[in-house]
């Protein structure tokens, strides 16, 4: 099991839980199995999300691994200018 830390607005699809626990290996299967326990998350998913691990951020990065002790944080995606 992976422990994810949702960041922001993406609380609000979990019943306020910042914190989440799934069976994933890659960052996609994270993004998977967080929108089959929270079909909310499904839109802000497909719309795009960014994922720390372990320090370092991703974007689409679908087949990074994740071990079961990885610092795993998904937030939506930062823009800025």
């Amino acid at each position: 099991m992976v422990k994810v830390l949702l960041w922001g607005s993406l609380r609000a699809h979990t019943d306020g839980q910042a914190e989440i626990e799934v069976q994933a290996r890659t960052f996609k299967e994270v993004l998977d199995r967080l929108a089959e326990a929270h079909p909310g998350l499904r839109p802000q998913i497909e719309r795009g999300v960014s994922m720390a691990i372990d320090g370092r951020v991703y974007r689409e990065a679908w087949f990074t691994p994740i071990r079961p002790d990885s610092e795993v944080v998904v937030m939506p995606y930062m823009q800025g200018g």
